[in-house]
């Protein structure tokens, strides 16, 4: 998996070699953000922004999915929040100079951003606009639409993000990087504002190739405590006790720590939720795939990730 990342730091080099010379806006004195993508994590994303200070202009493709973001708002952070209907009415007139993105998927990002054959909001974008994108997708994706960004006199970064939506809504997410020092350091202002940890992992393309590795980990990690809390309950064991003893010892894990799967085990875990306002399987299901997609590029065969994904497309087939 390693190699993931070795292959994007080559791939990108050339790239950032080539690149035009870009006149970056400093995001850190600009006071109005822009905002697109407010579904449950970008909703408490763009909501911290406004506790931060900034005026936030959002924008989503689905009008309930505003309606709630807006709902979500206190009096006072409603006054600091302006809803546009369109990406034109985003970018024009008074374009924000900072765009953050947090979108369900890669095609949602060419979709959105544009490219030479489609058209986007980056076409309508003044020059020195910088892009953050936090959209878990694909690396080469990314880089593609970096390019083109490149190309309109902007800057981009992809920063997706770890951590879901508790903290998301905490501000403690997890910010893996990708792209220039000159456009992170730039940036940073606005993600400590929503995150943490902020990693630099490397040019354009290198934080998703790390997030990809989380990932995996991740998914294989989830999978490995349901199993474990089920062995324990079929042996007698109270799930309470068991999950204090994983903590306590060396099966301890995110999983086990924050998403333990058992009902009524930790309080605020999405299982003690009926299982709703957390991350879903038939998004781990997508990113799961994801991850074999990058294995089988690089003519390498992930065995257990097989057999997670395959776990994930059960689980989701029977619901």
């Amino acid at each position: 998996m390693f190699s993931i990342c070795r292959n994007v730091q080559k791939t990108t080099s050339v790239a950032w070699s080539i690149r035009v010379s870009v006149k970056l806006r400093n995001v850190s004195t600009d006071n109005t953000v822009g905002f697109i993508g407010l579904g449950q994590m970008g909703s408490r994303m763009a909501l911290n922004l406004a506790k931060a200070g900034y005026n936030i202009h959002v924008y989503d493709i689905a009008n309930t999915q505003i309606n709630e973001f807006r709902k979500q708002a206190t009096p006072d952070l409603a006054s600091r929040i302006t809803t546009r209907a369109s990406l034109e009415e985003l970018m024009i007139p008074n374009a924000p100079q900072t765009v953050i993105t947090m979108l369900p998927s890669s095609p949602h990002v060419i979709q959105t951003y544009g490219s030479d054959s489609v058209s986007g909001m980056v076409a309508l974008a003044k020059p020195g606009t910088s892009f953050i994108d936090c959209t878990t997708g694909d690396p080469h994706v990314a880089q593609e639409v970096a390019k083109y960004v490149w190309a309109k006199q902007c800057s981009y970064i992809d920063a997706p993000v770890s951590g879901g939506v508790t903290s998301a809504e905490q501000a403690t997410l997890t910010f893996m990087v990708g792209g220039s020092e000159e456009a992170c350091s730039r940036a940073k202002p606005l993600l400590e504002c929503m995150g943490k940890r902020i990693f630099h992992c490397g040019p354009v393309g290198a934080g998703l190739a790390a997030k990809i590795c989380n990932n995996m980990l991740l998914a294989i990690s989830m999978v490995g405590v349901s199993e474990a809390m089920e062995l324990g309950r079929r042996l007698g064991l109270r799930p309470e006790m068991l999950t204090e003893v994983i903590n306590a010892s060396s099966g301890r894990c995110w999983s086990s720590e924050v998403y333990n799967p058992v009902p009524g085990v930790l309080p605020n875990s999405p299982a003690s939720r009926g299982y709703s306002g957390g991350f879903s399987t038939r998004l781990m299901t997508k990113l799961t795939t994801q991850c074999g997609e990058r294995e089988e590029s690089l003519k390498k065969k992930n065995e257990i990730l097989a057999i997670d994904i395959q776990i994930c497309l059960h689980v989701v087939g029977s619901h």
